[in-house]
């Protein structure tokens, strides 16, 4: 069963930004983003936190598609920034935006793979982009985070995208939730 492939979702997903179930899922998933990582987080120094902040952000993009996976992202961002006081590092928030895109287009490029594939390669490619590059070199430039500090953001955004990519596979294997993601989605 392809769960993500469909007249609406793909490249062409911004169609998915007119239908309200959408819009009122991604503001589900905007929230929990910010509950995931602005509240309910690990924090191991100043720099580094375990949390599952993401996980909405990709959920977003493998299921409505990339372009509604970024603004998922944007959206957590800003707004979990301003509900905590944080100044918003626009290198972060472009960290935030490309997990939604990455993980909806490499789901989008990978349909054909069998979904115990196309899972882990769209959450683990959304993680070394959007996490470990683009939103470590938003945390050095900005906040002079050292090298070796950042550097642990690897085994951490490793072991998180296997549990990510776990939570995913389960829901999306899950018939009774796939069939409410095709009547989400207009399938």
């Amino acid at each position: 069963m392809n769960t993500t492939k469909s007249k609406n979702t793909g490249f062409g997903s911004i169609r998915l930004f007119g239908n309200v179930r959408v819009m009122i899922i991604s503001g589900l998933f905007i929230a929990l983003s910010i509950i995931l990582g602005k509240f309910a987080h690990i924090a191991i120094g100043d720099s580094i936190r375990i949390s599952f902040e993401n996980l909405p952000i990709i959920m977003a993009g493998i299921f409505f598609g990339p372009f509604v996976g970024g603004a998922v992202g944007i959206g957590a961002d800003l707004i979990g920034c301003l509900l905590k006081g944080y100044a918003i590092n626009p290198i972060i928030t472009l960290g935030g935006a490309s997990i939604g895109l990455i993980s909806g287009f490499i789901s989008v490029i990978a349909a054909k793979l069998p979904l115990m594939f196309r899972v882990p390669i769209s959450v683990l490619a959304a993680h070394i982009i959007g996490s470990m590059l683009i939103k470590s070199i938003g945390l050095y430039i900005y906040y002079h985070t050292p090298r070796e500090v950042l550097m642990l953001r690897i085994p951490l955004y490793l072991a998180t995208a296997a549990l990510e990519s776990l939570i995913i596979y389960l829901l999306l294997k899950n018939k009774a939730f796939s069939n409410q993601l095709n009547k989400i989605t207009g399938k």
